[in-house]
């Protein structure tokens, strides 16, 4: 993997769409990159290389808490359903063949030294996660203590990491806990309401 100094002319050229927590997109087409910054979070890129269509996540934490009351159910912010969401529509969108997929992991810095190490947690997830459904990581960049920005392009299958300055790196883990804080602990939605 290179540093974004590098970009090649087909990616820098392509339009960009950023992944953001809880998200998920799958393209073949040519003209289209995804990138993301990830602090503790995790994304995964994956490809059916002969179909050459690709998607990346960006989930939050790989599990949901029992403490936790979530109005949204599975949300695609946690990793299980993330990493199956991502999955069943490159599958999908490609060869439908497990065998023809790669998949490399991104992120879960310990980038705060205030918090508990949630990078740490996340990796342990996407590792077993992807263990338990038989796949093998093709490529990593996990872990460490800074934030990172990941540059996919599907339809080649390049994928580009720049590790971010200390500053950006504490921006970063802010932002994470204020979308934590918002979306995991929720308040009851108007369905948890029984009218008789």
């Amino acid at each position: 993997m290179a540093s974004t100094l590098s970009l090649p002319d087909e990616v820098r050229s392509a339009a960009v769409r950023n992944i953001n927590q809880g998200e998920c997109f799958v393209t073949g087409d040519a003209d289209q990159s995804l990138s993301t910054i990830l602090g503790s979070c995790v994304a995964a890129c994956v490809r059916d290389e002969v179909a050459r269509v690709g998607g990346m996540n960006h989930f939050l934490l790989g599990e949901q808490s029992h403490a936790a009351r979530d109005q949204f159910g599975a949300s695609a912010r946690y990793g299980a359903f993330a990493m199956e969401q991502l999955i069943n529509k490159v599958l999908a969108q490609g060869t439908g063949r497990k065998s023809n997929l790669r998949i490399k992991v991104f992120g879960g810095g310990n980038i705060s030294a205030s918090l508990s190490d949630i990078g740490a947690a996340n990796i342990a997830f996407v590792r077993r996660f992807l263990a338990d459904e038989g796949y093998q990581i093709a490529a990593e960049d996990l872990g460490g203590t800074f934030a990172r920005r990941v540059i996919f392009h599907p339809e080649s299958g390049r994928i580009f990491v720049k590790r971010l300055d200390a500053a950006t790196g504490q921006s970063v883990a802010r932002e994470e806990m204020v979308t934590a804080r918002a979306k995991v602990i929720a308040p009851p939605s108007a369905d948890d309401i029984e009218l008789f």
